[in-house]
């Protein structure tokens, strides 16, 4: 399938010649390692997230860890009859916006006849690639989700987990994921909810590190899991240390999932210490804010509950009615 691909700058239609996609107006934009590049600051604010998927390639894949956490998330996000739709008999067209290095992308790609195109504005597409190469069903491209390079009202789901939050503005930038909805087609996303908890040592050390060079800030945050881990794991099975711990220790920690190792925990800590400590932006909204933002885009069965990492969310664009 074949989509309709128009520039991010003037939405002039584009046009492949030779390795760069070109518009009328003249903006040409690269495509390097078969993956078509529509930014214009490859140092941008997602710089961060780049060096992190490629370091991190492997660590959150449910093949790879044998323990089902993205299935199960991503499963409950889409609910029953998104989930069904997904894997049935038709063409499928799925954007997954905030690819990764392909955490969600793998459970996509086991539907049978879904369309997969996934897109991220950092480097994290060429782990992305790595992991799960162009083929007949995935296609892979690096841009701003506030700038798609897609004629709207394309696909049967968006699907954009773990992103939202890290965007300039949440509002603008789900008000741009649902104008790719087709008609009946359906949008899942989740954001960070609103709570005390935000007021964490965490926030201290990340005024920090969000302004070092990636590689230093990984460096930083290394040392931080190798001294604080041991303590967590030592107060793991007590809910009162646990919490007395979390307000002092800027980790992010999994041991509340018993079916990792020890190796795993190691490892998603360091990912995900890091991830929450260097992002450029970090917005919370509460469940109230994100299902006004829904609504007022006049998207119908909506379904919005704190769950997983705060809000998650799932509604419909309505079907359109024409009249003769």
């Amino acid at each position: 399938m074949v989509l309709d691909l128009v520039c991010p700058i003037d939405k002039e239609r584009l046009t492949e010649v030779g390795n760069s996609l070109q518009c009328i107006q003249g903006h040409d934009w690269k495509i390097a390692n078969s993956i078509p590049r529509l930014v214009e600051d490859r140092d941008n604010y997602a710089a961060a997230f780049g060096l992190q998927w490629q370091v991190f390639r492997k660590t959150q894949l449910d093949s790879v860890t044998g323990v089902p956490m993205s299935y199960e998330r991503m499963r409950r996000c889409l609910g029953d009859e998104i989930w069904r739709e997904l894997h049935g008999p038709a063409l499928y067209t799925v954007l997954e916006a905030g690819c990764g290095a392909g955490r969600f992308t793998e459970i996509l790609l086991r539907a049978p006849r879904a369309r997969v195109f996934s897109v991220d504005y950092s480097s994290a597409v060429d782990a992305n690639q790595q992991n799960f190469p162009q083929n007949d069903s995935h296609s892979i491209f690096q841009a701003d989700i506030a700038k798609l390079p897609f004629a709207p009202r394309q696909f049967d789901l968006v699907l954009c987990l773990g992103v939202i939050q890290h965007t300039p503005s949440p509002e603008d930038t789900i008000a741009k994921l649902y104008e790719q909805v087709k008609p009946g087609g359906a949008l899942v996303i989740d954001h960070y909810r609103r709570s005390h908890r935000q007021l964490r040592m965490a926030q201290i050390f990340r005024l920090f590190l969000k302004h070092l060079p990636p590689e230093a800030a990984l460096r930083c945050t290394d040392g931080l899991v190798k001294t604080l881990l041991p303590l967590h794991r030592a107060v793991r099975r007590s809910w009162i240390l646990n919490m007395v711990l979390s307000r002092f220790s800027p980790l992010i920690t999994y041991y509340r999932e018993p079916r990792l190792d020890d190796k795993q925990q190691y490892e998603l800590a360091r990912l995900d210490t890091y991830d929450s400590l260097t992002d450029w932006y970090k917005h919370h909204r509460s469940r109230g804010e994100i299902k006004d933002i829904l609504k007022n885009l006049g998207a119908t069965d909506l379904h919005v509950s704190v769950d997983g990492n705060g809000i998650e969310a799932r509604c419909r664009c309505p079907s359109r009615r024409y009249v003769a």
